[in-house]
């Protein structure tokens, strides 16, 4: 019988290290694994407990309770910080950080990066963004815990004024970024905004669930932190609700840990399982939901029943350049204005068969939705405006589809 090689120098004795030199879709399939061991596991096991045996005084990472930790949330934390740091090395920045940290939902990540703002601090946020953080921004400043003041975020010298402030306004605490914008479809000059705000002293945190680690990687353009909806693409299959926060800094890491500690939005681990499970075909959903999303694109944006479509990767959207120069791809996220309005809009989410009208986005499926339809959305977001969530099902089944359901549109309108 031959004794088993120990183990190298890359392995620690619970997790395989990964490789920094990789692209992120071989880390989406190869992050967070266990330890190679003969018999052992290819794929980490469920952890179902609450409580961990323990006495005395705790040593550093002793497991001792569900809700403070527990190794069900840390393959996928592991996976999840692999894949924003995949540029690090290029960037001048250490490829090695702090894991992620997971929660119960996308606005629990959320919450967790607006308490880093003290007491009264401003906050730079898109006038575009998704609804539910400008909900929660209005509901923290109308009890007095910070100041919001919105800004086009394609609009960089205005971005950058309102970081800097002025007059009484010390620079703001917080720049708050999406890139693309939900649902606009903006494009940031993130660099730019970055060290702008930087020199001044502002922490930068990006929602990059549009984006994902796959087609943008926020750290790396060196920002502080950032932000992802788990339910959407990295989980990818719409049967999960979970959030994560990526930090470099040991610090600003250790604050959303507790922040989920003492709040309490923890994470189920059948939940994190699941996302952990979709992350490793992330690289194929995404690379197909964006062709598919560039092909629908361009095709609609020649349609007599469209009246506008909003895409970075058209070269006549507004945010072609930009995403072009600090991106890896242009998502799979359409904005579409059909001709004849809101009814317009209203009646093309109506009439498709294929696409499914729901709300969130991200899933193997393909989706839809007119935005204005939820009182809480930013009132500059064009009554017509259709969302779609491109997913990974055959190009042309999908285009017959929104062809026949505009043309159905046209001829309910009289059009």
């Amino acid at each position: 019988m031959t004794t088993p090689a120990p183990a190298s120098p890359d392995q620690s004795p619970t997790r395989r290290a990964h490789p920094h030199d990789v692209s992120p879709r071989t880390l989406a399939v190869s992050a967070g694994r266990p330890a190679r061991e003969p018999g052992g596991s290819l794929n980490p096991p469920v952890v179902l407990t609450s409580t961990f045996v323990s006495q005395g005084v705790p040593s550093a990472g002793e497991h001792l309770y569900g809700r403070i930790g527990t190794p069900a949330w840390e393959p996928f934390e592991e996976a999840l910080a692999a894949l924003e740091r995949t540029d690090h090395a290029a960037a001048g920045r250490p490829a090695d950080g702090p894991p992620a940290t997971v929660f119960a939902s996308g606005m629990a990540a959320i919450d967790a990066a607006l308490a880093l703002v003290p007491l009264g601090g401003r906050v730079v946020v898109p006038r575009h963004a998704y609804q539910v953080t400008l909900v929660l921004l209005r509901e923290q400043a109308e009890r007095g815990l910070l100041r919001v003041e919105a800004v086009d975020v394609a609009d960089t010298d205005a971005v950058v004024a309102a970081v800097r402030g002025g007059g009484d306004d010390r620079p703001a605490a917080l720049l708050w970024l999406e890139s693309p914008t939900n649902p606009m479809l903006e494009v940031a000059d993130v660099p730019a905004l970055v060290a702008a705000a930087h020199e001044v002293g502002t922490l930068v945190v990006v929602d990059s669930t549009f984006a994902t680690p796959l087609v943008q990687r926020p750290l790396a353009l060196g920002a502080d932190v950032v932000v992802h909806s788990v339910t959407k693409y990295l989980a990818g299959h719409s049967d999960v609700v979970l959030g994560a926060t990526v930090a470099d800094d040991p610090a600003l890491h250790a604050r959303l840990v507790a922040h989920r500690t003492t709040h309490g939005a923890i994470a189920g681990p059948f939940e994190v399982w699941l996302a952990l499970r979709g992350l490793r075909t992330l690289a194929l959903r995404v690379e197909r939901a964006q062709a598919n999303a560039g092909e629908l694109a361009r095709r609609l944006s020649a349609h007599p029943g469209v009246a506008q479509v909003r895409y970075p990767g058209l070269p006549g959207d507004p945010g072609h350049a930009r995403a072009a120069a600090q991106m890896d791809g242009f998502g799979a996220i359409i904005g579409l204005r059909p001709a004849g309005g809101a009814a317009a809009a209203d009646a093309l989410v109506a009439a498709v068969g294929l696409w499914v009208p729901a709300t969130s986005l991200g899933g193997v499926e393909s989706t839809l939705e007119r935005r204005r339809r939820f009182a809480t959305e930013s009132p500059t977001v064009p009554e017509d405006l259709v969302r779609l969530s491109v997913g990974i099902e055959d190009v042309e089944d999908l285009w017959r589809d929104l062809d026949a359901a505009l043309a159905a549109t046209a001829d309910r309108l009289g059009g």
